[in-house]
């Protein structure tokens, strides 16, 4: 890892990613692979990853994606995973098996000097919704590829299709005001909701063969831990975590009650299991 140089117009979300949103994440590292599986293997697939070729994980986060990439492309080949967050770099750092084929940097990917050509694939699991002018991000990264190499992304669509998120953020707002609201191109989770949206950064960029295909699944936020540990992973990570952010014991509990009632009518024995959405994106570098 290396300091890092950044698009100033990032730098609400690099602050965020290395503040609370970095240590929430940190923290629940271990049940958030677990609960993204279903998409991390999904968006992997389509990637069509091969041993030797060299790739770029974009937001790699804690590391999940980027191990197993590193796994697929194998000692002949590398991934080089990219994060804004150090605090989320250095618990990739602690999970690398050792010889593994990877580095990784604290870099904005808007900015990063990439070698020309040096790479087969840009692949990232939910790290390219949060930048601030995404055509240049893209366009950036576009001269990282060799011609006909390969992107591949997950990203989400609109948050009514996602009530693993958005079921128990509307619980928190009986009891603390609703968070700030968000242009539908403005970064954040769901600024790619728009599929045509995607297309149009991605040509932009000078992509081609944009291929956007819907997945829907249901993610089970417990991870089998019953609704106890559905209602933990709601109140720590995700949108909920931020509305309730410096409420005091008393609204906590509240929250935290409402958000149990609301999922209790979801258990499924030790299960806890949501609707998600998300679009799987692939495009080609002429």
């Amino acid at each position: 890892m290396n300091s890092m140089s950044a698009d100033e117009r990032n730098a609400d979300q690099i602050a965020y990613w290395n503040g609370v949103g970095g240590r929430h994440w940190v923290t629940r590292q271990q049940t958030q692979d677990i609960v993204l599986a279903p998409i991390s293997a999904a968006i992997i697939a389509r990637a069509a990853v091969r041993p030797g070729e060299r790739l770029v994980d974009i937001g790699c986060g804690c590391g999940d994606t980027t191990i197993e990439l590193g796994r697929r492309v194998g000692a002949t080949g590398g991934v080089l995973g990219l994060d804004i967050s150090g605090p989320m770099l250095a618990r990739a750092a602690e999970r690398l098996p050792p010889a593994l084929p990877v580095k990784l940097v604290q870099a904005d990917a808007t900015t990063y000097p990439f070698a020309p050509g040096g790479f087969d694939l840009l692949f990232s699991r939910f790290g390219v919704m949060f930048f601030a002018e995404p055509a240049r991000s893209f366009a950036n990264l576009r001269r990282a590829l060799r011609p006909d190499g390969r992107l591949a992304f997950a990203c989400w669509r609109a948050p009514r299709e996602n009530p693993w998120m958005m079921l128990p953020l509307h619980a928190a707002y009986e009891h603390v005001p609703p968070l700030p609201q968000l242009g539908p191109e403005d970064p954040g989770p769901f600024s790619f909701a728009d599929a045509e949206r995607v297309r149009r950064i991605l040509d932009a960029a000078g992509f081609r063969s944009i291929a956007i295909e819907p997945l829907d699944l249901a993610l089970d936020i417990a991870c089998g831990g019953g609704l106890g540990a559905a209602v933990a992973g709601a109140l720590e990570i995700g949108p909920t975590s931020r509305a309730i952010d410096g409420q005091p014991p008393e609204i906590l509990a509240a929250v935290a009650a409402s958000i149990r009632t609301a999922l209790a009518a979801h258990q499924r024995g030790t299960a806890v299991p949501l609707a998600a959405a998300a679009w799987l994106v692939t495009a080609a570098n002429p």
